[in-house]
């Protein structure tokens, strides 16, 4: 996306505001602690530059671990998993020494592809890193998990990733990719899964294609190993991002009714929201729509849920079972 200079310095007032405004995070803190499982880190400054986002783009600027800590702590956010922004193998260790350094991250989605070369060896590199907890695959760097888990050794990989008891988290999900995660689930019954901004999903048209669609989705739900983020939430309809909840409502039950409960997760996109919706108003998002939810659903979908799902460990006090 191109933007204006004048739409960048925009925005970053925009996230310096999230980060001043107190009353609005004093508002939105709430009672449960929050562990939000998707943001990216990247450096543009970094010698070779980034392949993600590009210049020109408006969150074209260093997404770091202080910056995110000053936005989204003052909403009661506790920690975060870092997903990656990148296909480059060294990318995978530079995000896990930046997360060395900062306690606020609790995790780290790298970069891996099944069946390559040396795949065995960096998974056995990575998951020596107790911050490594697993990779994504899906629809993203000119890839495609339904047809390349038909290469030689891909399953094989993955099964790998399942004993050393790691995640698959995929990513922006379609129809096709859906179908192929089920038939990874339904091969390795044991990989935990989680599917990654659910809500941006475009449903099919076609009423046949839809029901298709949707019994792979209740099928791929019956595995309790799965689980799924309600991020990439916020749209934006005639140059305008939508933050009305009854806009959302119905579809966002949908998931919920799908998955249940125990298999929901918070993710804010960070700092990719920032292309449609300040951190402070994608939060509040997703608040409106869990307010109508108990106590204990709250505490699951913004904290727990994420424990049995990534298995992450505490690094600081404020991140000690609650």
């Amino acid at each position: 996306m191109q933007t204006s200079r004048r739409d960048v310095l925009r925005l970053i007032a925009a996230s310096g505001a999230a980060c001043l405004s107190a009353p609005l995070a004093q508002a939105l803190s709430g009672d449960e602690p929050i562990l939000d499982c998707h943001i990216h880190l990247f450096d543009p400054r970094r010698p070779g530059g980034i392949p993600w986002p590009l210049p020109g783009d408006a969150i074209y600027a260093p997404a770091l671990p202080d910056r995110y800590a000053a936005i989204a702590t003052p909403f009661g956010v506790r920690g975060a998993i870092v997903v990656e922004a990148s296909p480059r193998m060294e990318d995978n260790d530079w995000v896990l020494q930046v997360a060395a350094a900062n306690p606020i991250i609790v995790g780290f989605i790298g970069d891996l592809i099944p069946g390559a070369v040396r795949y065995d060896q960096q998974l056995d590199r990575l998951r020596a890193n107790p911050l490594f907890l697993g990779f994504r695959y899906g629809n993203l760097w000119s890839r495609s998990l339904s047809s390349d888990s038909r290469n030689p050794g891909f399953v094989d990989g993955l099964r790998r990733l399942a004993d050393a008891g790691l995640v698959l988290e995929s990513a922006n999900p379609d129809p096709e990719l859906i179908a192929a995660l089920l038939g990874i689930s339904a091969r390795i019954p044991d990989l935990r899964i989680v599917v990654d901004h659910l809500p941006s999903l475009q449903m099919p048209v076609d009423s046949s294609a839809r029901r298709s669609y949707l019994d792979n989705l209740h099928r791929l739900a019956a595995n309790q190993n799965v689980f799924v983020k309600l991020s990439e939430i916020p749209v934006r309809i005639d140059g305008s991002t939508r933050l009305d909840l009854p806009y959302y409502r119905d579809h966002l039950d949908e998931i919920w009714n799908v998955f249940g409960e125990d298999r929901v997760l918070f993710g804010s996109d960070w700092p990719n929201s920032d292309h449609l919706a300040i951190y402070g108003d994608t939060l509040k998002l997703v608040r409106s729509y869990m307010d109508a939810k108990t106590k204990v659903q709250r505490h699951k979908f913004f904290w727990s849920n994420s424990i049995r799902a990534y298995r992450w460990k505490p690094r600081n006090g404020e991140q000690e079972p609650v």
